[in-house]
């Protein structure tokens, strides 16, 4: 059985940092491309970011040089370390996983397996 579990989120004052992880099991961890979507109320699910099994990344515009994705393959773990919070950032955050070895960075669709969320609230 494949879980996805995040954990991390809060409240944080703007110009705050939170690291979100991802903890996974249940499949090959390292075979995946991995990604973080987030999703504020009444918008729809927003990519924030990527990472390739080969560990090369990719970003939204809103969040480039402020957030960092990693992975530890050793520890099945996902992170997003999110820096300098600001309150168009809260949300709630979920992980994703995809392993089809498309090549290219996965669309919102082609992701096999998500995460149950969690909530992210920054204040002004």
């Amino acid at each position: 059985q494949v879980q996805l579990v995040e954990s991390g989120g809060g409240l944080v004052q703007a110009g705050g940092s939170l690291r979100l992880s991802c903890a996974v099991s249940g499949l090959i961890f390292s075979n995946y491309a991995m990604s973080w979507y987030r999703q504020a109320p009444g918008k729809q699910r927003e990519l924030v970011a990527q990472i390739g099994r080969g560990y090369s990344t990719n970003y939204a515009d809103s969040v480039k040089g402020r957030f960092t994705i990693s992975r530890d393959n050793a520890k099945n773990t996902l992170y997003l370390q999110m820096n300098s919070l600001k309150p168009e950032d809260t949300a709630v955050y979920y992980c994703a996983a995809e392993g089809d070895g498309l090549g290219r960075w996965p669309r919102q669709y082609e992701y096999d397996y998500w995460g149950q969320g969690t909530q992210v609230t920054v204040s002004a």
